[in-house]
């Protein structure tokens, strides 16, 4: 079911993900005695942050402001069969599930920040995974896979994966997003990537949402074909993918519209941004588009971040 908009009519506005609120730190001793045992994180004012600046916007579905790390690294510290070396992601055994959730308590604490924001139950908070192709590309296998034929590591990613989703589901998420940049790069096998894809979201009762970075021209065939309600790619950033967009929509699924360039620092205008929207709504119909920066926003400001998403709210909402 298509989450409904605070004022039930009009398009939906969202995040794809990071914010650039930083944890505290260093951590003192007394801190890491209270994080030893398991009364303080670090991490938790950022998140707060975050919440706080993305609902001052105006979004209607924030995020946790992905304040842990790297994407993959993130999970691969987390996931059996995977570890850190010196910032590179290694898998050196069987990939297997960790123990529970690795970011169900963060959602949790982003809704509960949330609620003491406002009682308005149709505010919600996305529930966010790297997708099982860009953990399976961007990581050096050194055992148990071959690391000239990852699709065996990519399924088994994925039925990693599909529990942490249904994790995230149970948690109150209001969609789950499924990260994927690396399909947009022409090295990942996309049959094998559909696969995992369909299999991650198949049994879940929200809606799920791909999101793809970069160039779309020589895959958005492929995408439109996976079994997801929603696909989220960029279009401030990346004015050919409306192009490629017109060329080749059908209108079966929902389109995360990417308005603002997340690789400057500049503020996109109202007036810049309703433009671009209202060529995404003339071509795919403004009842299915998701409003969204291109990509996440933890490489700019705090200021630039906050000024853009408040800019695309109001141009949204016009």
């Amino acid at each position: 079911m298509r989450w409904q908009n605070p004022e039930g009519d009009g398009v939906i506005t969202t995040v794809v993900g990071s914010y650039p609120t930083e944890p505290r730190g260093p951590e003192t001793l007394g801190e890491r005695l209270l994080n030893f045992f398991g009364s303080y994180d670090r991490y938790r004012p950022a998140i707060e942050a975050a919440v706080r600046d993305q609902f001052r916007a105006g979004v209607d579905i924030i995020s946790d402001g992905q304040v842990r790390g790297d994407m993959v690294g993130h999970f691969a510290a987390a996931i059996g069969g995977m570890k850190i070396e010196d910032g590179t992601s290694i898998i050196y055994s069987r990939i297997t599930p960790p123990a529970g959730s690795i970011g169900a308590a963060d959602l949790r604490y982003a809704y509960r920040i949330l609620r003491g924001l406002t009682d308005d139950e149709s505010r919600g908070v996305k529930g966010i995974i790297t997708g099982p192709s860009t953990m399976i590309y961007a990581s050096r296998i050194e055992g148990f896979y071959d690391p000239q034929k990852r699709d065996r590591a990519v399924m088994d990613m994925a039925g990693v994966l599909k529990i942490e989703a249904k994790h995230l589901q149970d948690a109150g998420a209001a969609m789950i997003q499924i990260d994927e940049p690396f399909l947009s790069t022409g090295i990942v096998d996309m049959k094998t990537a559909g696969r995992a894809i369909d299999h991650i979201a198949a049994g879940l009762d929200i809606e799920v949402s791909l999101h793809v970075c970069g160039d779309i021209r020589n895959v958005l065939s492929d995408l439109l074909r996976f079994k997801v309600d929603v696909l989220d790619l960029e279009f401030a950033g990346r004015p050919s993918n409306l192009e490629v967009l017109e060329e080749k929509w059908r209108g079966d699924k929902g389109v995360g519209f990417g308005c603002v360039d997340t690789t400057t620092e500049r503020v996109e205008s109202m007036e810049e941004i309703r433009n671009l929207i209202k060529r995404g709504a003339d071509i795919v119909g403004e009842e299915n588009l998701y409003i969204d920066p291109d990509c996440g926003m933890r490489k700019l400001p705090r200021k630039a971040a906050f000024s853009k998403l408040r800019n695309m709210v109001m141009a949204a909402g016009n």
